[in-house]
């Protein structure tokens, strides 16, 4: 009897977790985000977010400096499309490790941190030297002074990719995620909410990354 049940729960449990990790939107448009090579991606790998289309568009994204901050705590898109940038995880907050569809809820986060950084951890927070909330690491903590939003990113279709959507918690706003070009030397594009032109982008697994940088060269 014990065996049976055990055999029962170990069929049962990946299938709960498949079904408690459906978007709560599910549509027929809901579909398993995949790489560059068509691969699904799942929590805990590692990839580089890149342009979906590259060249101008510029390369991956890093932290930079931004304001009065004295720690890179701002998230930037590269201008050189031959830079990888920095890696990321993707993790689904209660669920472990899930399946990543279009409209699941997401936590992101780069592998690295800036010693300065109490968490690598993606978030939210209103610059008003440019009147533009923009994407960035370290929470609140991370910026005094400065409105922050709680929240969750999730991933959808776009054009030749995809594109990031940053939902704020208790809310129902949900804006895409788009790039703006201070223009200040600030060394990259800014990632911030847009109702606009979203940015266009696709999954490199950590180990493809030379091959694709290669290929623009």
């Amino acid at each position: 009897m014990k065996r049976t049940l055990v055999l029962a729960l170990s069929f049962l449990l990946p299938l709960l977790a498949f079904f408690t990790n459906l978007p709560l939107a599910f549509s027929d448009d809901v579909e398993q985000v995949v790489d560059i090579h068509g691969d699904p991606i799942f929590p805990g790998f590692t990839y580089y977010i890149l342009p979906a289309i590259r060249g101008p568009p510029g390369g991956g994204l890093k932290l930079g400096q931004t304001g009065n901050s004295e720690c890179p705590l701002t998230v930037l898109q590269d201008y050189s499309e031959v830079f990888r940038g920095l890696l990321v995880q993707f993790t689904i907050p209660g669920i472990s490790p899930g399946i990543i569809f279009t409209g699941t809820k997401l936590d992101i986060e780069f592998i690295q941190k800036p010693w300065c950084a109490e968490s690598s951890k993606w978030s939210v927070f209103v610059d008003e030297s440019i009147q533009k909330a923009c994407v960035g690491i370290g929470g609140a903590e991370g910026h005094p002074g400065q409105q922050t939003f709680a929240g969750k990113f999730h991933i959808e279709k776009y054009r030749f990719g995809y594109k990031l959507v940053f939902c704020i918690t208790g809310s129902p706003t949900c804006l895409d995620i788009g790039r703006f070009d201070a223009q200040n030397g600030e060394g990259g594009r800014r990632l911030n909410l847009t109702e606009h032109e979203a940015f266009d982008i696709v999954f490199v697994p950590a180990f493809e990354a030379d091959k694709v940088i290669k290929s623009v060269v």
